[in-house]
């Protein structure tokens, strides 16, 4: 067992951990193996079933080291999970089995800052705006040699499937994007929103701070305020402490802190990004409209889903398209809602073909 504390300092060493049934290692040849780093203990709530991943695969793409998790054939259609914040890869413990199942490639990446995924280079602007968050799994695809797949996420990881589909739809064959249109506009984040609207983005400003960035720093406040989030989130996912712990050694990543901060102080117009981007994240701005096939999923007790059960963002999907509202899920769907999630994934990789 590895010791959350001491995580990061073994990552790349070797492969550990406890590989279940029907999950595969198989990956271009280029990739390598890296430890899960994840406790297997479990209740009644911890994963609905599957508590870990076998051993996590690691492949240098971009100017990132990224782990992640495969299963499924390795020449199977291409599905790439996407996690969000505060979060990691065992949001989709569950949603993978079932895609691998269906005979998908199923790629579960940690994020930059997350997990086992690393900088190559300590020079490297911490840099974690939108565009450059979707440019790493361009990346990761490039060098999995991936053409095209079947992006699906939540929160962050909605954002990014979200891009990669309006800019780079050669790349995305579908999209399940969680709460709908997700791309960040900064200059519509300075008008303000309704008071109740504001309050539950409290980390946000809270994060904006030379206090907020020290609470991240600290080990114990840093779980207790990802636990406040998953509580607010989902108010009826009742997840167990090992449930927790095991996404909380994704923030042991020693970028964890500078990413997470820079993000939110990026999207409020408060940190810089890089001038290299700047024309993305223009034609970003503009709010492309979304072409490729879709389904939409709300959880219907997220605090963050808008009103309408989908009409307040339908204009920006021009393709084939289905919506979903999931009774009784808050925002962490995968992990709340696993088959539900896996049978949007069919769903819009179903639409493509009609």
């Amino acid at each position: 067992m590895i010791n959350r504390r001491s995580f990061g300092k073994v990552a790349g060493v070797g492969a550990v951990g406890t590989s279940l049934i029907g999950w595969g290692a198989s990956s271009a040849g280029a990739a390598s193996a890296a430890p899960s780093g994840m406790r297997t203990s479990g209740g009644p709530n911890a994963g609905r079933g599957h508590t870990s991943f076998g051993p996590l695969r690691q492949i240098k793409a971009g100017e990132l080291s990224i782990g992640y998790a495969e299963a499924g054939p390795a020449h199977g259609p291409a599905v790439i999970l996407l996690h969000g914040w505060p979060y990691d890869i065992h949001s989709y413990v569950d949603v993978a089995p079932l895609l691998a199942a269906r005979g998908y490639r199923v790629i579960v990446p940690y994020l930059r800052g997350h997990g086992t995924t690393r900088f190559l280079s300590e020079k490297t602007f911490r840099n974690a705006q939108q565009s450059v968050v979707a440019l790493d799994i361009i990346a990761l695809m490039d060098a999995l040699r991936i053409e095209k797949a079947v992006l699906a996420g939540y929160d962050w990881g909605s954002r990014t499937a979200d891009i990669i589909a309006a800019l780079w739809p050669e790349r995305c064959k579908a999209l399940v994007s969680v709460t709908g249109y997700l791309i960040t506009n900064r200059e519509a984040n300075k008008q303000p929103a309704p008071p109740a609207t504001e309050w539950a983005w409290w980390y946000q400003y809270y994060f904006s701070t030379e206090r907020g960035r020290l609470g991240l720093e600290n080990p114990q406040y840093r779980d207790e305020l990802a636990r406040l989030v998953w509580k607010f989130n989902s108010p009826t996912w009742n997840f167990d402490d090992a449930t927790f712990e095991r996404t909380a050694t994704a923030f042991d990543n020693p970028d964890y802190v500078a990413i997470v901060i820079h993000n939110y102080r990026w999207r409020l117009g408060l940190a810089a990004g890089d001038p290299r981007y700047d024309s993305l994240e223009q034609r970003l701005a503009q709010g492309p409209v979304i072409g490729v096939p879709t389904v939409t999923l709300d959880g219907e007790v997220d605090p963050f889903t808008p009103a309408g059960d989908g009409s307040m963002y339908r204009d920006k999907f021009s393709g084939p398209y289905a919506h979903r509202t999931l009774k009784g899920i808050g925002h962490n769907v995968p992990q709340e809602a696993p088959k539900a999630f896996a049978e949007a994934v069919v769903e819009a990789d179903s639409l493509r073909r009609r």
